[in-house]
């Protein structure tokens, strides 16, 4: 196997692990995702909290615990709105010197924006809704990695992530047009998903780019260690955190082409 194509094995056992595990969870609902989702956005925290301040292990462990505590009294308790408990996770990351300070900070809104939408998609939008989320950022992501792979050509944004291509990027956007064509014609939403899937793959892109930038500035390969072939938990989730926030902000304006 070349070197290009080295990590794939890793990458595809841990993917098939990960969807497993997720395909139960999202099946059950309920506590039992919330608890997935909490664990998922508490990892990311702490894997932010380690990028930014790296000799300090402890107190990531309780900038990660207080996010999950916000997260489940957020979900669990209706009347504690998220405007109250969200904001105290990036004054965590503000409180105290640390690498990039505003922009972890940020991103760490954008980590419980997403937790808190991906709860409230399956909860209330529905699996089918969940799942075209999921395919979208599934489907440009693979489908840009091959085509990136395969095709090569001018890079996306060679100062930033050197191994994006255009090629691959294009291929995600029309990997995500055609899985909300078949959606559509399957009959689980209207045919405004082929407009609309692109542009959740490209947020997606945009939640990638971004947790590429941080980990070049703080001069990190990876977030952690804890998924092989993957990296870490927002090395495999950044995606997901970029198109579940472009998500959450369009709903606020009207509501989303897909149910059932």
């Amino acid at each position: 196997m070349s070197a290009d194509w080295a990590d794939l094995k890793p990458r595809v056992a841990s993917a098939a692990v990960m969807l497993a595990v997720g395909a139960i969870e999202i099946w059950l609902g309920g506590w039992w995702f919330l608890i997935l989702i909490t664990l998922l956005t508490a990892v990311m925290i702490w894997e932010l909290a380690r990028l930014s301040k790296p000799n300090e292990p402890g107190m990531a462990l309780a900038i990660a615990g207080f996010a999950a505590l916000c997260l489940i009294a957020d979900e669990g308790w209706p009347s504690l709105s998220a405007w109250i408990v969200f904001p105290l996770v990036p004054l965590a990351f503000l409180a105290i010197p640390r690498r990039q300070q505003t922009a972890v900070a940020a991103i760490s809104v954008a980590v419980l924006v997403a937790g808190h939408g991906l709860f409230v998609l399956r909860d209330e939008a529905g699996t089918v809704a969940f799942l075209w989320l999921l395919g979208v950022v599934i489907v440009s992501d693979v489908m840009g990695y091959f085509a990136g792979r395969t095709l090569g050509g001018p890079k996306f944004w060679p100062a930033i992530s050197p191994k994006k291509t255009w090629s691959g990027t294009i291929a995600g956007w029309v990997g995500a047009a055609v899985l909300g064509l078949c959606f559509a014609v399957a009959g689980y939403g209207s045919f405004w998903l082929i407009l609309l899937s692109p542009f959740v793959a490209f947020a997606g892109q945009m939640g990638d780019i971004v947790e590429s930038w941080l980990k070049r500035r703080v001069g990190a390969k990876d977030s952690s260690t804890l998924i092989p072939g993957h990296g870490g938990v927002l090395d495999r989730f950044d995606a997901l955190v970029g198109a579940m926030v472009l998500v959450m902000v369009l709903t606020r304006f009207f509501d989303l082409p897909i149910g059932g």
